[in-house]
């Protein structure tokens, strides 16, 4: 680590990283605050998780640009396991998620995260983002959101005619709107201006508006760096036990290693510097996560919205990140009292964004013309996402994409050459597997009884037990009824 720490001092890039890490820090500040109180965790410690990721992950090896903190995309499991578990267990669960992290970065198993199909990975950020969305609609207008995502969707139109019918509701989805809509225009404006990020523009002119026109709007509850973590207890360890707390755990480490890996290989088309290595990220996550267990914080992930900024600053090496996390901590130190001045909808509009930018919208309809298993795949993992939970919907997902693939690897194809004299010809090619299985016995057992039949399976890429114990049982059947054996060609 001390090694880390000289290169980023001694680092010739140092002006180019310094001036990056403000860019990444300015972008990280709503970010870190708005997923922490969608949470429904202190804001606090949002930041620590930011602090954690940039200081701790950042000056490990692995990638050597995406910035880590705590992503959207884990907004949904966190609350859920908030809601069912409680505050004082979310540090059991991120520590146990990032040991088990370190174990897979030991075991190598990093570099098979890239095998996830990318439509199950779309398919969990649609997921994810529509809940996002739905819950944080409720937060713009001061209103409590359903428990599940079904009900959140099917609420939407009451809770706006409770919206209209208050004074105070109205006013808090009105700077909800607004920050969505700078956040929407803010791409078009003159380039000097975009050097301020758009999600700290927005947040700013949402808490300004707030405070000139004095709004009736809720603002961020501010603890105290000290008074938000709470390390966890020997309770917490105590429900270890708990299979729907393991389960918890599981579901953190995958996913938030597999958006971490995902985000890294974005990242990676993004610049010329050098390319992920992907089991020693891996590590850096699980550290990063055990470090946020210990303290009680939020769970990091990598985050492909400061990461992009990060190299779009101009970032050349891993210093930018560490200092960008130094920043959240003097921030976080000596400033804590300003967050207090951020109205809540402005930070639930700054989600409904982020939400709306998950959705691979255009991806879809090219998708489905190419590939419609793929899209189905897509879209029946949001869809599972939304009605059941996460981690459900992602193993639905990916048991479909290895059904698909299964299906699709057993290809065999079965052609029967019968001239009207002699033996019957019947040519087998492709993977014989049990998918295809009752297809292949229909062909055969349609082929005419009283000839001799000639199998030839030497274009046979593969054979598994079942088809070749069928094979075997249909060859002696049909040889009984015949005055000559099936003659066999072997794969």
């Amino acid at each position: 680590m001390s090694g880390a720490v000289n290169a980023v001092i001694k680092s010739p890039h140092l002006r180019q990283d310094f001036a990056a890490s403000l860019v990444v820090f300015l972008v990280a500040v709503p970010l870190c605050v708005g997923v922490a109180v969608a949470s429904g965790v202190p804001a606090e410690l949002g930041l620590v998780t930011g602090i954690v990721g940039g200081i701790v992950a950042g000056l490990m090896p692995g990638s050597s640009l995406q910035v880590s903190g705590p992503a959207a995309g884990l907004t949904v499991l966190v609350f859920e396991a908030v809601r069912q578990f409680g505050p004082a267990a979310l540090g059991v669960i991120v520590l146990f998620a990032g040991l088990l992290q370190l174990l897979m970065g030991v075991l190598k198993l990093g570099r098979w995260f890239r095998a996830i199909s990318v439509s199950v990975v779309e398919g969990m950020l649609a997921g994810i983002g529509l809940v996002i969305i739905t819950s944080q609609l409720y937060a713009a207008a001061g209103l409590k959101a359903p428990a599940f995502g079904i009900a959140k969707i099917a609420g939407l139109p009451e809770a706006l005619v409770r919206a209209f019918g208050s004074p105070a509701a109205l006013a808090s989805l009105g700077v909800g709107a607004a920050t969505i809509a700078v956040l929407v225009l803010w791409q078009r404006m003159p380039k000097r201006a975009r050097v301020v990020p758009g999600a700290l523009a927005a947040v700013l002119l949402a808490t300004l508006a707030t405070l000139a026109f004095g709004l009736p709007v809720a603002t961020v509850e501010v603890q105290g760096l000290l008074g938000a973590i709470q390390p966890p207890g020997a309770d917490a360890f105590g429900r270890m036990a708990q299979p729907a707390l393991l389960g918890t755990i599981l579901a953190f480490a995958l996913i938030a290693s597999a958006e971490s890996l995902f985000s890294a290989a974005a990242v990676d088309r993004l610049h010329d510097g050098p390319r992920t290595e992907y089991d020693k990220e891996l590590m850096a996550q699980g550290a990063g996560n055990t470090v946020c267990g210990l303290l009680g914080a939020l769970p990091m992930t990598a985050v492909i919205v400061r990461s992009s900024a990060n190299v779009q600053a101009g970032a050349k090496t891993k210093a930018s990140r560490v200092l960008h996390g130094v920043w959240l901590l003097l921030f976080a130190a000596l400033l804590p009292s300003v967050l207090e001045l951020v109205p809540l909808p402005a930070l639930a509009g700054v989600l409904v964004h982020a939400g709306w930018k998950l959705i691979p919208f255009r991806q879809v309809v090219p998708l489905w013309t190419t590939d419609r298993g793929e899209a189905v795949i897509l879209v029946v993992t949001a869809v599972m996402i939304v009605a059941v939970n996460m981690f459900e919907g992602v193993l639905i997902g990916l048991a479909l994409s290895v059904a698909k693939t299964a299906w699709q690897a057993s290809h065999v194809k079965l052609e029967v050459i019968d001239e009207g004299v002699g033996s019957v010809k019947a040519n087998l090619s492709g993977n014989a597997t049990f998918l295809r299985l009752p297809k292949i016995l229909d062909s055969l057992e349609a082929l005419p009884q009283n000839r001799p039949v000639e199998l030839n399976l030497s274009g046979l890429h593969h054979v598994d037990h079942a088809c070749r114990t069928a094979l075997q049982n249909w060859a002696e059947r049909h040889s009984a009824a015949d005055t000559e054996p099936v003659r066999v060609t072997a794969p």
